[in-house]
């Protein structure tokens, strides 16, 4: 049986996080990983010419890569785009979605932070979780504006600023009639980068959510339930290959950073904005 290949797309690295948990679930499959970063970050973004570039791109990768399933590393693309994709393309799609429902059957104190780019904030799709799964919970949402980038640094190799960080996660950190904030969710596949920082620098420990390893489940179960088995053959893209939308992602440091997580090859599709 061939392997089944699998593409993980993000508009940065913060996917690599996924793509470390769906390797350790499935570790005989062919993963191909995709960072669009000629237009990173998606967070200033117009919706509708996001929603426009993120499936065009996306198409152009299966269109390369001939994927068995697509992972959509990213919650931003996924609340804004999946419908979209999943409309377009006829291939599997798994998406990213801030872990709400498992935050309320966790927490404790019923006071939640959600940690995610603005966008993800301030999308009806965020809010409808909320209303659906932790109506009975205080969730504390938090636009961070800095926090991707900052994650991206740190995987290049550059230090992070802890007072800029500590500034970027305070305000889910809250207390409201003798309770406080007991989990908090990582709505952003870039952020589990910087999670021991968080907790070092946090004002008091929490249970942080990464839906990472939620993904690669998911992964599994659609990898069995259809019998994937590699009908994705006719791609040219090896196992642990990089695809990049601009060139100016080539630079040492990032090619290192890749490396590191399993992806040593890189392939320029050139998609500029």
């Amino acid at each position: 049986m061939t392997a089944p290949r699998i593409l993980l797309f993000d508009s940065g690295m913060g996917g690599l996080t996924v793509a470390s948990a769906v390797r350790r679930a499935e570790p005989g499959a062919t993963l191909i990983y995709a960072a669009d970063n000629a237009a990173f970050p998606y967070g200033a973004w117009d919706e509708p010419q996001l929603v426009k570039r993120i499936v065009a791109v996306v198409g152009k990768l299966i269109d390369e890569t001939r994927p068995d399933l697509v992972v959509i590393a990213c919650n931003t693309a996924s609340t804004l785009a999946l419908a979209a994709l999943r409309e377009r393309y006829t291939v599997p799609f798994v998406g990213t979605v801030p872990a709400i429902k498992p935050a309320a059957e966790q927490t404790k104190s019923g006071l939640i932070g959600v940690l995610a780019t603005p966008g993800t904030v301030n999308r009806e799709y965020t809010k409808t979780l909320i209303h659906t799964y932790a109506f009975h919970c205080k969730v504390f949402l938090h636009g961070a504006k800095r926090l991707a980038e900052i994650a991206e640094a740190k995987l290049k190799g550059q230090s992070v600023d802890p007072e800029e960080l500590k500034h970027e996660i305070a305000p889910v950190f809250r207390k409201r009639d003798h309770k406080q904030t007991d989990v908090v969710v990582l709505g952003c596949t870039h952020y589990p980068l910087l999670l021991d920082e968080m907790r070092a620098l946090a004002p008091w420990p929490v249970t942080y959510i990464d839906p990472a390893p939620a993904i690669a489940r998911r992964v599994s179960d659609l990898l069995r339930s259809a019998k994937m088995n590699g009908a994705g053959v006719n791609g040219t893209a090896s196992h642990g290959t990089v695809f990049l939308t601009s060139a100016r992602g080539r630079g040492s440091e990032s090619l290192a950073a890749y490396a590191a997580m399993g992806f040593g090859a890189n392939e320029v599709l050139d998609l500029p904005v």
